[in-house]
């Protein structure tokens, strides 16, 4: 069994951009009303989200509240006529212009060629918005061609100016031009289909091909979603066009080998990403000889046990770091604490992140009791633990599941910026490096030694590096989702180009830090097998870059897989000979 996903599934540059420009606006002009000429997107449930933010779709200029006058409108992707435009100059509101900047070429095109006494062809769909505001540029000289039929019917016309919808059917355009040509041989053509378009088309007749079904996610509103479903069915493959994860379900994939998965231009990712989860988990054919330790391995990510027996992996390394011998008592408070916090975390953080798709979707909301009692659970035992191993260890450890506990509860009036701890900018990526690295290399050392000699605080700077590093990828992945959602994580803030730069220098930095710990006579020489953690996260920078192959869950997992590296080298430097064994 294989699932296999589209590069070019997902936004296009287009709607990419306009989506931005709305969100960034939307960060700045905050609990002001922005409207948006039409749906900004042909995705019902991400316009409902938008919603939510204050950004309403209106059909008519007359929706309008007009006794606003900080109220802001945003001319979509698709673009509209001069004369609309006219009418929008004239409301006495800020417009902004998110025309996509292809569909702007076009309209350029056709004002041109119109204003030389050219009729104009638009090979396109009629009904689409973007056709309506390509029209209004021809002003009475355009013409919609929407299949050969249409180009029988034409009148002698002495000079032709061919364009097409920038999400016009490759091969039908190319039909309806060689026609054109046949009754008009002088006719100036211009092909305008989105390169995007023309990738997205080829990929999926493709994968068509190779798979023994295919799935295209997209609103079915969304032109260019349809239409990647019919080319689908063309090349004779079953083809089911779904808008939710939900539809799935009476869908038997089980019958399917191999399963291809593409998308409109306007699917969001977090949509693809649970189809494609979903399509993974309704698998029922064999996989191999792995299937059941990768469904396995796919359960640990999802509930967070994974991460469990990352800070498990993590404390032991920090004992070893600091030539402790690895104490059981302190791996279990590590693992417990993490589990407990990430859990409690996802249940209190459901209602925003949730609503628009996870791939633990299925995990937490369906079992929330179960969830609440393993949390509950986890945290009271790392307590217990905590007081066994000394007062300090548990006043701390006490004192961090109370932050953690307060971490999405808006402790602030409604109206405020920062109403949560949450809300700060950049909080999660430092609350759960400080967190991780106090639970692994902070708390054992407590009630047992100096807790300010140089193996400490090299544990602490390697444990907090490393979380902080895994945290701003999965955001960097997440940042379409966050956006949507108005989380101001690091990328957002700052950008993912910069949060990229700043995560190699800190990984730079994690690099020297454990080259020169042994040298320096600050830790046990554990620190240099340690370093594959570092060259993975390496590696991880570039799975983030290629974030369309990989699924939610694959790429979380992959993620998370450093900290059991740093288990795994740690049992390497323990059983290589030539070593510095530890000595307490």
């Amino acid at each position: 069994m294989s699932v296999k996903l589209a590069k070019t599934a997902g936004f296009c540059m287009g709607v990419r951009r306009a989506v931005d420009i709305v969100l960034d606006l939307a960060q700045k002009r905050r609990r002001q009303t922005i409207y948006t000429y039409g749906p900004l997107i042909h995705n019902p449930q991400t316009v409902e989200l938008l919603r939510n933010r204050g950004i309403v779709p209106i059909r008519s200029l007359a929706e309008i509240d007009s006794t606003d006058k900080t109220a802001l409108l945003i001319i979509r992707a698709h673009g509209i006529s001069p004369a609309e435009m006219s009418k929008v100059g004239k409301l006495g509101i800020r417009v902004v212009d998110a025309t996509c900047p292809r569909v702007a070429h076009v309209q350029k095109i056709i004002r041109k060629h119109a204003s030389q006494g050219y009729e104009i062809l638009i090979l396109g769909d009629a009904e689409h918005p973007e056709v309506n505001g390509l029209l209004g540029f021809a002003g009475d000289r355009g013409i919609v061609i929407g299949d050969l039929a249409a180009v029988d019917r034409l009148p002698d016309l002495r000079k032709v100016c061919v364009v097409a919808q920038t999400t016009q059917d490759v091969e039908g355009y190319r039909r309806m031009v060689g026609r054109i040509r046949e009754r008009f041989p002088d006719a100036v053509v211009f092909d305008t289909i989105c390169d995007s378009t023309e990738r997205r088309q080829a990929e999926v007749k493709e994968l068509a091909g190779e798979m023994d079904a295919m799935f295209v996610v997209g609103g079915r509103n969304s032109a260019n979603t349809r239409r990647l479903a019919t080319l689908s069915k063309l090349e004779g493959k079953p083809t089911f066009h779904v808008e939710t994860v939900e539809e799935i379900e009476g869908i038997d994939v089980d019958r399917f080998d191999r399963i291809g998965v593409s998308a409109g231009a306007s699917t969001p990712n977090w949509t693809i990403d649970r189809v494609v989860s979903m399509l993974v988990q309704r698998q029922g054919k064999s996989r191999g000889p792995y299937r059941h330790l990768l469904d396995f391995w796919d359960f640990l990510v999802r509930t967070d046990i994974y991460s469990a027996l990352g800070a498990g992996c993590l404390s032991a390394s920090c004992s070893l770091l600091q030539g402790r011998h690895v104490l059981l008592l302190h791996v279990l408070i590590a693992a417990l604490y993490v589990y407990a916090m990430h859990t409690l975390n996802r249940l209190t953080d459901r209602r925003s992140s949730w609503r628009i798709g996870s791939f633990r979707e299925d995990a937490y909301p369906r079992q929330e009791p179960l969830f609440i009692a393993l949390c509950a659970s986890a945290l009271f035992v790392a307590l217990v633990l905590a007081y066994l191993d000394g007062p300090q260890t548990f006043l701390l450890l006490l004192f961090m599941s109370a932050a953690g506990g307060l971490y999405n509860v808006n402790l602030l009036p409604e109206g405020w910026r920062f109403r949560s701890l949450k809300d700060l900018p950049g909080s999660k990526n430092i609350s759960m490096a400080v967190a991780w690295a106090a639970s692994t290399a902070l708390l054992p050392v407590l009630d047992n030694e100096p807790y300010l000699q140089p193996s400490v605080i090299v544990s602490f700077l390697f444990v907090g590096g490393l979380v902080f590093t895994r945290s701003a990828l999965s955001d960097v992945v997440d940042i379409q989702k966050d956006r949507f959602l108005g989380k101001e994580t690091l990328p957002v803030v700052i950008g993912k180009e910069r949060t990229q730069t700043l995560l190699k220098v800190l990984i730079a930095l994690l690099l020297v830090l454990l080259v020169c710990a042994y040298p320096l006579g600050w830790t046990s020489s554990v620190a240099f097998t340690l370093t594959a953690c570092v060259f993975y996260l390496w590696i991880c920078l570039d799975l983030c870059d290629r974030r369309s192959e990989l699924s939610g869950a694959v790429l979380e997992g992959l993620l998370e897989t450093v900290y059991i590296i740093a288990g795994f080298s740690c049992l390497v430097w323990l059983v290589l000979p030539g070593f510095i064994t530890v000595q307490r």
